[in-house]
């Protein structure tokens, strides 16, 4: 069994840290053979690269995707997406590239994100005038498409601590509070 790192493409890591995925598709493999069963650390970052997860090769990479270009898929095994673990001595020139397995250990006995789950209470509230629940709904709806993560907050708080409550915008954190942008 090989070990591999992997660049997430920068479209790409925006999309991962704003919905849950249970496989990463990469494109673009020349060159390189990752087996089924292979381990891979997921890299963020090409300037500075950053660990953000680890998984497992799904399958060899002879799926093929748009233009007949090779595909690997990865599984994911375990996700730190908020607290990366720092890979200054990751040198990859490629995006898919062998690693040596004694840095693999070392790179993914640092990642966390095998923390206790808790539960959250995840809401997106928005007033909308209709003339019934029904077509409200769909209003909802419509809009929560057409304006998307990056335009409606969502507020998330420990079950056990409502009062925690934080605005996320994009998955990340975010002040809403009018009187706060006034004084920058």
């Amino acid at each position: 069994m090989a070990q591999w790192a992997v660049i997430i493409p920068a479209d790409r890591w925006a999309t991962e840290r704003l919905f849950h995925h249970d496989t990463l598709t990469v494109a673009g493999l020349l060159g390189v053979q990752p087996a089924a069963g292979d381990e891979v650390l997921l890299v963020a970052g090409e300037e500075v690269p950053q660990v953000v997860a680890l998984g497992t090769v799904e399958a060899a990479p002879a799926r093929r995707g748009a233009h007949g270009v090779p595909e690997l898929v990865v599984t994911y095994t375990r996700r730190s997406f908020d607290e990366p673990v720092p890979a200054d001595e990751l040198k990859l020139a490629e995006a898919v590239a062998e690693v040596d397995e004694e840095l693999f250990r070392r790179l993914a006995a640092r990642l966390g994100g095998q923390s206790d789950r808790r539960t959250w209470l995840v809401s997106l509230d928005l007033p909308i005038e209709a003339a019934t629940p029904a077509e409200a709904v769909r209003q909802f709806w419509s809009y929560v498409l057409e304006l998307g993560p990056a335009e409606l907050p969502t507020f998330v708080s420990p079950s056990d601590d409502e009062l925690a409550m934080q605005a996320f915008v994009l998955g990340g954190e975010a002040n809403l509070d009018p009187e706060e942008d006034e004084e920058d």
